[in-house]
């Protein structure tokens, strides 16, 4: 997982290049569907920002659909595929 620079002049805020660097891992498959993230403290280690930024990008993530959140466990990566259930109901 190589982090991308982020351009503090750029017009979009660092926690939105952070949230599309992150969105790009997982449509790359290098965030695999039920995997987790790495936690926030990772993500400001890894990008040089304040933890608040880290959460944001999480943020964003989780509002897209593409992460969700479970409370002091962490982030992960939504299972785009339905389960067999759904499969099955569709049949």
């Amino acid at each position: 997982m190589a982090a991308r620079e982020i351009d503090p002049r750029a017009p979009e805020p660092p926690y939105r290049q952070i949230a599309a660097d992150l969105a790009a891992e997982i449509e790359r498959g290098e965030l695999a569907p039920g995997r987790p993230l790495p936690s926030e403290k990772e993500l400001t280690e890894r990008y040089g920002v304040a933890r608040n930024t880290a959460r944001s990008a999480l943020a964003v993530l989780r509002e897209s659909g593409l992460i969700y959140t479970v409370t002091g466990r962490g982030s992960y990566v939504v299972d785009p595929e339905p389960a067999d259930e759904d499969k099955r109901q569709d049949d």
